[in-house]
């Protein structure tokens, strides 16, 4: 089985509360995981393990981007519970900026809209979030700043605008009944999506919400599709940009970055990119299908979230048994 990133899972929690369409899923549930942004992809089914493979060697990753040199887009995709996914992320805005390669970084884990373009290089944390309209924490769906803050000021500090490319919550009930997406994917594509929406909801979501929240994990990708490909027209194919050849890199969740189901799904012809998705020593097999370029980091504990939303699935009112 491939790897389940588990933004989009997670995510389905951090506004099931706002939206009359999910109102059978109990509140209990948005409770637990409304700022989950890391439940464990084989939390349903075991995954097959890659037990014994050795991290990944700094050098051989900064060999690969100089491989790509000359590519428009750059995605790297992670585990949200993994810090060493992290600050491979950071590491790689510092060394693009550092050879003066990076247009622009484009994040998940803020709204479209929001830009930390013409903030200073010396500008402040709180700057930074204010521009990009960070929502900090579990609460509505936020990301935790201690974790994503060195991949943003990796960026401010180089003078690289740092762009806001999800969803905006507003627009999410609308992505939901938005059944035109169900044809983007191929039919195959397609169960794949819902299925990874059943897993990454460990069992819990009603089949019959799997269809709007796959829709959603599609708006999403689109949204940081349409940004990408903004920022790669306003600033590596500028006029200022002269004849330098520089890139894009979007920071995403791996169910994101697949060029199988993700972003790369509703890129134009002509705009070329690479895919770098992240796993751990111990995590699941890869898929060669979904991307470019595995990045292994040493394995870092995660929570049993599954086993702890289960739980309070149980213990929640009117229920009695599992959501189907």
């Amino acid at each position: 089985m491939p790897i389940q990133e588990v933004h989009f899972m997670s995510g389905f929690f951090r506004f099931s509360h706002t939206s009359a369409v999910l109102a059978p899923v109990s509140l209990a549930l948005a409770a637990l995981l409304a700022g989950c942004a890391a439940v464990p992809g084989n939390a349903v089914e075991p995954a097959p393990q890659r037990t014994g493979v050795a991290p990944t060697a700094p050098g051989d990753w900064q060999r690969r981007l100089q491989d790509w040199a000359g590519v428009d887009l750059l995605l790297l995709g992670e585990q949200h519970d993994q810090p060493g996914h992290q600050a491979w992320e950071a590491a790689t805005v510092a060394q693009l900026a550092r050879e003066g390669r990076l247009a622009a970084l484009v994040l998940e884990m803020a709204p479209a809209g929001g830009s930390t373009e013409g903030l200073a290089a010396d500008a402040s944390d709180e700057q930074a979030r204010a521009a990009l309209h960070w929502q900090q924490g579990a609460a509505q769906g936020g990301w935790p700043w201690e974790v994503y803050g060195p991949v943003v000021m990796a960026a401010v500090r180089a003078r690289v605008p740092v762009l806001g490319g999800n969803l905006p919550r507003d627009q999410i009930k609308t992505a939901m009944q938005e059944w035109q997406l169900d044809g983007h994917l191929s039919p195959g594509a397609w169960k794949q999506q819902l299925q990874a929406i059943d897993r990454g909801h460990c069992g819990l979501l009603p089949e019959s919400q799997w269809a709007p929240m796959a829709r959603v994990q599609l708006a999403r990708d689109r949204s940081l599709a349409r940004v990408a490909i903004a920022a790669s027209t306003k600033y590596a194919r500028s006029p200022a940009a002269g004849a330098a050849r520089l890139q894009v890199l979007i920071v995403s969740g791996n169910g994101h970055a697949r060029r199988d189901l993700g972003i790369p799904t509703w890129l134009p012809v002509g705009l070329d990119y690479k895919v770098a998705l992240a796993t751990t020593a111990r995590g699941p097999a890869v898929d060669q299908a979904q991307g470019d370029w595995w990045q292994v980091t040493a394995a870092h504990a995660a929570k049993d979230h599954c086993g702890q939303l289960r739980e309070q699935w149980k213990a929640a009112p009117g229920r009695s048994g599992g959501a189907r």
